[in-house]
């Protein structure tokens, strides 16, 4: 891999950083909303009455947030801030700051979602290796109804029905929320024990959904590297059964699904979002809808840029990785 390249792939990471950012930037004032206004309309019909002096109030909120500027000079102001990682305050939450309220649910959904995602990664793996496998035990062919017909259910809906079944009904896990109301949060047994419980159903939701989606995926793999030559050459040879399957098959089977897992993981800072919502989940997917609700441009803004440079940097790594998990691709010149 030569630093040409290394420089080239950068520069490409930069550009889709700043187009994908752009457009997050247009986005969101396409609709012709008023953030300021509604939120101040908002306030006043919950104390019953019309704000008196709404339009000099909503001029000074303006003038704060720079919306009284020309678009032009809004999105230049914008790059900057991007480039600094500056996201403003939140519009619906001032004074609070977008950063602060993106650090503060950021942990509630990477931990969520990178233990279910790299769970349902290595188990989904293994069983479509070995249903995609021609000398696997022959029962484990019934389990690909049921994979199928879970990969085919969204996320919020298979989490909706677990909430009927094991929450409501059976009464086993809480209904909703990341910890009982009331709780201090802190780092003892009693509150870990208290938040695992309420992380079970969302993460049994996504978890049951990914693991047919990925055993499908390798299963697929495994069954095309069966007619590969290497792995003809391997078996003609009289190599164990064993070898042949993991050395030939699996290990080449990984590929593409190490390219998805890449790609998933730049995307967790999204979350699940419709699960975050049902479960009322206090992570990134929560504060993203609420705040596309309340029409928050800079949090909307803040939450998709990062999610943009997450994914940016999840690609641009693994094309750095691949040579390092395949000998066979180089960036080499010929």
């Amino acid at each position: 891999m030569t630093a040409d390249y290394v420089a080239k792939r950068f520069g490409m990471f930069l550009v889709i950083v700043w187009l994908a950012a752009t457009v997050n930037f247009f986005l969101p004032r396409i609709g012709g909303q008023d953030p300021v206004r509604e939120k101040l309309i908002q306030q006043a019909a919950i104390g019953g009455n019309v704000q008196a002096g709404l339009e000099d109030m909503v001029a000074e909120y303006d003038a704060k947030f720079g919306l009284n500027t020309p678009l032009w000079r809004q999105y230049v102001a914008y790059v900057a801030d991007m480039a600094r990682f500056d996201f403003n305050y939140s519009i619906a939450n001032y004074p609070r700051r977008v950063l602060d309220m993106i650090g503060e649910a950021l942990p509630w959904t990477v931990g969520l979602l990178l233990t279910t995602t790299l769970f349902s990664w290595v188990i989904g793996g293994l069983l479509g290796a070995f249903l995609g496998w021609p000398r696997s035990p022959k029962f484990l062919q019934f389990l690909m109804p049921p994979l199928l017909a879970l990969n085919a259910i969204p996320f919020f809906l298979l989490g909706l029905v677990l909430i009927y079944v094991l929450a409501f009904r059976l009464r086993l896990f809480p209904l909703s929320g990341g910890y009982t109301a009331g709780s201090f949060p802190a780092l003892t047994p009693a509150f870990i024990g208290n938040v695992l419980s309420h992380s079970v159903l969302p993460a049994l939701s996504i978890v049951l959904v990914s693991i047919g989606g990925w055993a499908l995926g390798m299963r697929a793999m495994i069954v095309t590297t069966q007619g590969e030559d290497y792995v003809t050459y391997a078996d003609a040879k009289g190599l164990k059964g064993r070898t042949i399957f993991l050395r030939y098959a699996v290990r080449n089977a990984l590929l593409p699904q190490t390219t998805a897992l890449a790609l998933v993981l730049g995307q967790l800072i999204s979350g699940a979002v419709l699960v975050e919502v049902i479960f009322s989940y206090p992570g990134i997917g929560t504060v993203l809808y609420k705040a596309i609700r309340g029409s928050d441009f800079y949090l909307v803004q803040g939450i998709v840029f990062i999610l943009i440079v997450a994914i940016g940097v999840a690609t641009f790594a693994l094309d750095l990785l691949y040579p390092l998990l395949d000998p066979r691709i180089s960036y080499r010149r010929a």
